[in-house]
């Protein structure tokens, strides 16, 4: 027998005799994102065996691989065709396909591109009871009743191992450019995006933070646009015009020195990120519609530092764990949802008592039970992940 399928032998076998004798797993590949969700419970059940690049077709723009293959090997064949996974997954550490798939999280060009479900055309999983199943394909329109192949996109491993995964992916843009616009307000650099969200610009990505290390402290936004070259150009003098007349003044920042600040925004290595205000605050983040105005937390006792990405749409603070139920209701006045996305150096998964994400409505608690149920009936895979 073939290492690979002797490796998914091996895989099915395991989740078996796991479902017989409850036994709870822990489905892990790199481990980048152990952090993310619930407390992590159950044995672990590495998928790191299982990798390599099944097949890339450049000119039909779709890529299959297997879950365990590190995303930087994939990443490094789209790159040398010229091409990318536009969402821009974060990898936090030795990041899996796997893994990418599970955790569902996208990196700053979210909110223009997609998320990763917007780019799964199909996979194959074993569920609780290490039944071999596949979903989708390799086309966009191959999907006859639930689409089950993006379900399992942000489901954190709750409802099956994902053994391979077949993905859309997208030539790198021709024309880029990244602009900092100092000395806008929060509220007039939200204004700005949801104004330049209504015009025909190429906007990719955007930030704005309130900068402490530079001298003097800065209110900066930034944003990047992606597409045709004259398109780029062309939105660049338009939009430097608008940021000009508000007083605030506008740089082109330096292609490859934008592109290593792009990638630690992602991957949550600036200093916002990395230097929390105190030791026994958590890292929230906000899920809000885009038109979303600028948010009062002050009243709650919280301080006023955010770094708002995604047009607005996504929104980090730092808080207590105690001060989960003053920003969720925050959230949802607005129509959003928060979630305690990185625990406190002092706390740790002691913060969590109070729910990492925002609790489900009955209706939405009930579908997500029933499928739990159908996909893994002795409720084995990442207990209490979610």
């Amino acid at each position: 027998m073939p290492a690979m399928q002797a490796t998914l032998q091996y895989f099915s076998e395991r989740l078996r005799s796991a479902s017989s004798n409850a036994t709870p797993l822990r489905l892990r590949g790199g481990g980048s994102k152990d952090f993310y969700g619930q407390t992590l419970h159950g044995e672990v059940l590495d998928t790191r065996a299982y990798r390599g690049i099944l097949s890339y077709e450049p000119s039909e723009l779709v890529i299959t691989v297997r879950a365990g293959t590190p995303m930087v090997e994939v990443q490094a064949a789209l790159a040398e065709q010229g091409q990318c996974l536009p969402f821009e997954p974060p990898h936090f550490g030795a990041s899996t396909v796997g893994g990418m798939v599970a955790s569902g999280l996208a990196g700053p060009a979210r909110a223009s591109v997609g998320t990763v479900r917007d780019f799964v055309l199909g996979l194959r999983m074993l569920n609780g009871q290490g039944q071999d199943l596949t979903f989708g394909g390799q086309v966009m329109k191959n999907v006859a009743g639930y689409d089950v192949s993006r379900l399992l996109a942000g489901s954190l491993g709750q409802l099956g191992l994902i053994t391979e995964v077949s993905l859309k992916v997208l030539p790198v843009a021709p024309g880029e450019a990244t602009l900092q616009c100092d000395g806008l307000t929060q509220a007039q650099a939200l204004g700005l995006l949801h104004q330049w969200g209504g015009q025909p610009f190429p906007l990719n990505a955007s930030a704005w933070v309130h900068d402490d290390a530079s001298e003097p402290a800065q209110d900066r936004l930034f944003v990047r646009l992606r597409g045709a070259v004259a398109a780029v150009e062309a939105a660049v003098l338009k939009m430097t015009a608008q940021v000009q007349a508000l007083g605030a003044t506008v740089t082109r920042l330096d292609k490859a020195q934008a592109a290593t600040d792009w990638q630690a925004s992602g991957e949550q290595t600036l200093p916002f990120f990395s230097l929390p205000p105190a030791p026994e605050l958590c890292l929230w983040r906000l899920s809000l519609p885009q038109t979303a105005p600028v948010l009062d937390v002050t009243s709650l006792g919280i301080q006023d530092r955010f770094y708002i990405e995604w047009h607005g749409a996504q929104r980090w603070l730092w808080a207590r764990a105690s001060q989960a139920e003053a920003l969720r209701a925050l959230a949802h006045q607005l129509g959003g949802h928060a979630v305690l996305f990185r625990t406190s150096s002092l706390h740790g998964d002691a913060d969590k008592a109070v729910g990492v994400f925002s609790p489900l409505d009955a209706v939405q608690q009930r579908i997500q039970n029933q499928l739990k149920k159908q996909f893994d009936p002795a409720g084995i895979l990442n207990p209490g992940r979610i």
